[in-house]
């Protein structure tokens, strides 16, 4: 069954207020996330829950299930019973698929790795034009099958700290230029924001 997100892309009101609110709300993600002026690492979990708030937005709260155990590495919320990830980059930044410290696990992951899910990724472009993707399972995994997995995917540098397993910057440009994919342009430009991180926390404290 072909996947609903494909519905985002055919909905034009949809598309253009992707493309006007997206900036705004992941500037929204920064300035919350930061402190003395540096971005945290909370920052992903933040544009994570506003791509979520699209879905449920677009399709309903009952359609979205937010709800995923932690076991599952690549699946950050389902819809309609369909397990999607999300992944957000800076410019073409590696696209991480697994966590981990551990070479040895992330070389063990490096060998059976498998597409399991369709992918929606935001290519954030501050000053320039990024995008809105989809990257359906079928195109993950027919690419991977013919670049193979030494150019699709990026292990660690022996001897560095590890992080975990990406995919390549080859192999992020072959998805998002896939036939098959599907993309909203958009252009990154920051709003200005009068933004107090306490405010809403002080107004909680003034109710009741």
């Amino acid at each position: 069954m072909p996947s609903r997100l494909v519905e985002i892309f055919e909905d034009k009101e949809l598309v253009d207020k992707i493309g006007r609110r997206l900036p705004f709300l992941f500037q929204l993600a920064e300035l919350e996330s930061s402190r003395a002026g540096k971005i945290g690492m909370e920052v992903g979990s933040l544009r994570e829950k506003i791509v979520i708030a699209l879905l449920i937005y677009k399709f309903g709260e009952e359609n979205v299930e937010t709800q995923i155990p932690i076991t599952e590495r690549e699946i950050d919320v389902k819809l309609f019973g369909h397990p999607v990830s999300i992944k957000t980059i800076t410019g073409m930044g590696g696209v991480k698929i697994i966590w981990t410290v551990d070479a040895q696990k992330a070389r063990e992951f490096f060998k059976t790795y498998t597409p399991t899910c369709d992918i929606i990724l935001v290519q954030i472009k501050w000053n320039g034009v990024g995008g809105f993707f989809y990257i359906p399972i079928e195109v993950q995994q027919r690419i991977l099958r013919n670049v193979g997995r030494e150019k699709y995917l990026k292990l660690p540098k022996p001897g560095t700290n590890p992080r975990g397993v990406e995919i390549s910057k080859e192999g992020l440009l072959m998805l998002m230029e896939d036939k098959n994919t599907k993309s909203i342009k958009i252009v990154w430009q920051r709003s200005r924001i009068e933004y107090d991180p306490y405010r809403r926390w002080v107004d909680y404290w003034r109710e009741g």
